[in-house]
């Protein structure tokens, strides 16, 4: 027998109290609203995200920065622009810093916005370290979480996706979605590092060196720094790059914007690893990989020179991911063609989507807060 933990049929119950779930709440100011977490602290991935300084947006938002359904995605996203969420936060005196390549942070730390969002939800009902366990509707919803029951007129599932098991992530905004029939792209690892064929073992002697490089995965090219580590490839290009490949090749190009070619046709008696641009551990380890020695530029063949030519065009498959431990999100979720515009569920009226539980997943660099947040104030609209 399932206990009855509230007695109140709540207007809206939130699934989640991560920064899709949190964002919501705090916009619903006169409906009484649930807010059902399976931790026992609210936005624990906020405070996680960013190095603890949560990069909250990109000065440059598009639909094209996101794996998922463009047509479904860039209503949301032109509908609550990165102006938008800056624009919140100033609204609640939250400074942000703009750093390279967009990126928006939090300019003190990712505990002003917990501490923001717990101050404009003060007054609904949150259910903490209570896990939801299996929801279904009979003229209102009825939630069976670990503590009891929750009813509800309508659900919002802003559950995220399951990478960080560490932070209470979990796959119970999936199978909510199947109880309703919905349908579940296969969740998979994202913004994570790719580990590597025995053929590019040479790159973990070069752990702890970043630099800048472009990176082309499927038809996308992708320019930021890349991270040895000892367990393969990472840093930001990367982590993006990631979001894109599932199997086969990419290509890496280690000096963008440099003309390989013209340098290599000087005759000139300087070795190779005092001319090109690039860290000397990685040129040492990356001619041992073909076999080269560090030569004087006039004394390469012309063999010589078209091995050295693949620092431009260094194409491999990895041999895969890092897996969920160590990805940042989970691409895959639930499948946009089943949510409606306004992201409620085409198969269940007052069941919504929000967040990375959906089949939406940005890059690197703020995309994924912004979607956050434009899919929460689409439903926030909703709702209100």
């Amino acid at each position: 027998m399932i206990l009855q933990l509230s007695e109140t049929v709540f207007d809206v119950a939130i699934v989640g109290a991560g920064a899709s779930g949190l964002f919501l709440a705090s916009h619903l100011k006169r409906q009484k609203v649930a807010i059902i977490e399976a931790n026992s602290r609210v936005g624990l991935k906020i405070l996680a995200s960013g190095g603890g300084k949560c990069n909250v947006t990109n000065k440059n938002v598009s639909a094209s920065n996101y794996l998922g359904d463009k047509d479904f995605i860039k209503p949301i996203l032109d509908e609550f622009k990165p102006n938008d969420t800056l624009a919140f936060l100033k609204k609640h005196n939250i400074d942000v810093e703009l750093r390279k390549h967009g990126q928006f942070f939090l300019k003190n730390s990712a505990k002003d916005l917990v501490e923001l969002f717990k101050k404009l939800t003060k007054k609904h009902k949150f259910f903490l370290d209570t896990k939801v366990l299996h929801v279904e509707h009979g003229g209102v919803f009825r939630i069976e979480t670990s503590k009891g029951l929750i009813r509800a007129k309508r659900v919002v599932v802003a559950s995220g996706g399951i990478s960080f098991a560490s932070l209470g992530a979990s796959d119970i905004g999936y199978k909510i979605a199947t109880d309703f029939s919905h349908t579940i792209i296969t969740p998979n690892p994202a913004l994570v590092g790719l580990s590597l064929q025995k053929e590019q073992f040479w790159m973990k002697k070069l752990s702890g060196i970043s630099f800048n490089v472009k990176l082309k995965v499927a038809d996308k090219i992708l320019e930021n720094d890349l991270l040895f580590t000892h367990r393969g490839i990472s840093g930001p290009v990367v982590l993006s790059g990631s979001l894109y490949w599932s199997k086969g090749k990419l290509t890496i190009d280690f000096l963008p914007h440099i003309n390989l070619e013209e340098i290599l046709n000087k005759d000139s008696k300087k070795l190779i690893s005092s001319t090109l641009p690039l860290p000397k551990r990685f040129i040492k380890e990356f001619l041992g990989s073909i076999s080269l020695k560090d030569s004087p530029l006039s004394s390469l063949s012309s063999a010589q020179k078209e091995m050295i030519l693949r620092l431009k065009n260094y194409e491999f498959a990895p041999a895969g991911n890092f897996g969920f431990s160590k990805a940042e999100v989970t691409k895959g979720g639930v499948c946009c063609t089943q949510i409606g515009a306004n992201l409620e569920s085409k198969l269940q009226k007052n069941l919504f989507f929000i967040g990375e539980v959906l089949d939406v997943t940005g890059e690197l660099g703020g995309y994924n807060f912004q979607w956050v947040f434009a899919s929460a104030n689409r439903v926030a609209r909703e709702l209100r």
